[in-house]
């Protein structure tokens, strides 16, 4: 019997975890905006959508409907003021910023909205 054999799980680095999603206190600070809005009523649902560039959290007013916002987070954003994005329906960039909080807590979301 060999003993110099190891188990390795989960062999992938913590950032290669974190790279492709939001982190715990980006999500939570999205979270609490969302829970803030549909107590309000102005957001009945969300989805996630997460590919190699970007992850978005897709806000929608009914089920049915298409997104009317997305949070988004680039991975590799071809300047630092694009990391964080607010954009539209047809993916027009509403707002930017290099730090969520900052981004969510200075948008007036009843402007924004149609």
């Amino acid at each position: 019997m060999n003993r110099n054999l190891k188990l390795v799980v989960n062999n992938v680095s913590k950032d290669e975890k974190q790279k492709y999603f939001f982190e715990k206190k980006e999500l939570k600070i999205i979270l609490d905006l969302y829970a803030k809005m549909v107590s309000e009523g102005s957001w009945k649902d969300y989805g996630l959508s997460i590919s190699s560039k970007q992850v978005s959290f897709m806000v929608f007013k009914n089920a049915a409907e298409n997104a009317i916002y997305k949070i988004c987070k680039n991975f590799k954003p071809i300047n630092n003021n694009l990391r964080y994005l607010i954009t539209d329906t047809n993916s027009k960039i509403l707002k930017n910023s290099y730090e969520l909080k900052f981004l969510l807590n200075n948008t007036d979301w009843k402007k924004l909205q149609r």
